[in-house]
Order: C-alpha cells, then sequence, then structure tokens
C-alpha cells in the first residue's frame, strides 16, 4: 500500500498515470535501463541513437556500451553557452533512428534545455524520445503531459530525498524490455524487492520540493544572482560559464577563474 500510494503521489505531481512509474535503484540505474532496453527491444527498427556530448556518465558510458554491441550513435555539439540546438537533433534523425537522449538540465553548468521543442521533433518523426532529468527535478517545474517526452529518469537524493532509489517514467504505449530479471516486481518490468522506504521517502521528498516549488525558485534564483554579481564585481579574469538567467537553473553557479590553477583556488578556498 506504501509504495502504490508514493507510486500515485508521484504521478500526481510530475503529471503522469500511476502505471508509468517505475522505480529504480537510482538516476544511473533509470538511464541504462531506458537506453539499453529501448534498443533492444526496437532494435528490429534500427540501430541509430543521438545524444549530445554533454550528457551524465550514466548515459555517454551507456551509449559506448550500445556502440559495442553494434548500436551507432551520433553525439550532438552544444553552443558555447551548452544549449542543444533542436535543428541539430533534426537533421541527425535518420531512416534507421530508435531513439533521442537529451538531458533537461545540464547538471555542471546548469543549461536547461529545450527538451518541449526536441520532443515535439522527435514525435513527428516517430523516434523515442528519453530525458534525463535527475538535475532538473526540483529545481523546475516537470509535467510530463506538457513536456511530451516518453521517458524520464530521476533520482531523489537530488531534491532532499534518500540516496539508492529512483524512478523510471516510461509513457504508455513504448515498448520496453526489463534490465533486471527475476522476479515479478514493478508490474513485471524490474525485479528486486522494493525499497520500501526509500520509495516512500522519495515520495515524500518530491511533495516536499513540489510544495513551494515557485518560491523556493525565485528565493535560489536571487541567491545565485547574487553570488553571480558578487564575484563578477569583486574578482578579475573571471568567467560565467552557461546562460547569463534565462534558461539556467535556479541553483547553478558555474565559473572558469583565469591565469590560476583549479588546485590554488580550492585551497584559498578552505
Amino acid at each position: 500500500k506504501a509504495v502504490e500510494d508514493a507510486r500515485k503521489t508521484i504521478a500526481d505531481f510530475l503529471g503522469a498515470r500511476t502505471e508509468e512509474i517505475y522505480f529504480t535503484g537510482g538516476g544511473s540505474e533509470s538511464d541504462n535501463w531506458g537506453l539499453k532496453a529501448t534498443a533492444d527491444a526496437y532494435a528490429n527498427k534500427g540501430k541509430h541513437i543521438i545524444t549530445s556530448k554533454i550528457e551524465h556518465h550514466a548515459i555517454l558510458h551507456t551509449c559506448e556500451y550500445l556502440e559495442k554491441k553494434g548500436f551507432e550513435v551520433t553525439y550532438l555539439d552544444v553552443d558555447e553557452y551548452g544549449f542543444v540546438s533542436p535543428k541539430a537533433v533534426e537533421d541527425a534523425i535518420k531512416d534507421n533512428t530508435i531513439l533521442i537522449s537529451i538531458m533537461t538540465a545540464n547538471n555542471e553548468i546548469g543549461t536547461v534545455e529545450p527538451i518541449k521543442e526536441i520532443a515535439e521533433i522527435a514525435k513527428k518523426h516517430r523516434v523515442i524520445f528519453h530525458t534525463d532529468a535527475v538535475q532538473a527535478i526540483g529545481h523546475m517545474k516537470i509535467d510530463l503531459q506538457d513536456l511530451g517526452v516518453d521517458l524520464l529518469s530521476l533520482s531523489a537524493h537530488k531534491f532532499h530525498g534518500p540516496k539508492g532509489v529512483g524512478m523510471l517514467y516510461i509513457r504508455n504505449g513504448i515498448r520496453i524490455d526489463n534490465l533486471i530479471h527475476g522476479g515479478g516486481q514493478e508490474r513485471g518490468k524490474r525485479a528486486a524487492t522494493e525499497n520500501l522506504a526509500g520509495i516512500a521517502g522519495l515520495a515524500k521528498a518530491l511533495e516536499l520540493a513540489t510544495e513551494n516549488l515557485d518560491e523556493n525558485i525565485e528565493h535560489a534564483k536571487k541567491m545565485r544572482n547574487r553570488l553571480i554579481e558578487g564575484i563578477r564585481k569583486n574578482i578579475p579574469y573571471c568567467r560565467l560559464n552557461g546562460p547569463e538567467d534565462e534558461g539556467r537553473l535556479c541553483n547553478n553557479v558555474n565559473f572558469s577563474f583565469q591565469y590560476v590553477e583549479g588546485e590554488s583556488i580550492l585551497m584559498m578556498l578552505d
């Protein structure tokens, strides 16, 4: 009952159906499952996958694994602010393209990608679209009905939930193979005894993270912008990486500093 209550809570907050929510052991497992199992399920249609060069290693290393299995992967460049061009995605689609995976927001420089636009392109070309939203959940609004993606990964610890538990959203109608075989848990799609405490914690953390989301975003943005302004004003030879304001996660600041070693900065910050 606790697992199913948690599933309903999460589905309601994300704008999904309860039967589209599958619990996993974390974001990396969700990414692996989303890519490997989709690749296997649709291999008879084609073996071409599109992703970007700035994805998390859970995506990039999985793509490298799939390349060894005979799949072809196109790694798209991004612009100087970290944005993936929807046109570049569309131009990369071929007759045998079966899967596109672009992260919702970058985990290092905070760039929020044009996911909705890319999802529309994927749908037009009948290509399955996965997004790694691990960095985004809890820091921006996510409505799966509006976003239009087929698969979405998240991890509880990124919004103050417990470590070692995550989720994969699989839109109804998407055929996906199992990653873990064994028992009949998660409606026969993901074997392993459910991490009950973790699942309950994930649901509660998501509830708390989305309860006052607009206020939290505005508060984080003010602190973020104050930090950016202070660094630029007081420290010479610095460069903000990623977009200025719009298109940047509310809780992300990333700077590079010229003429100084990274280790020196770390020691001076001690």
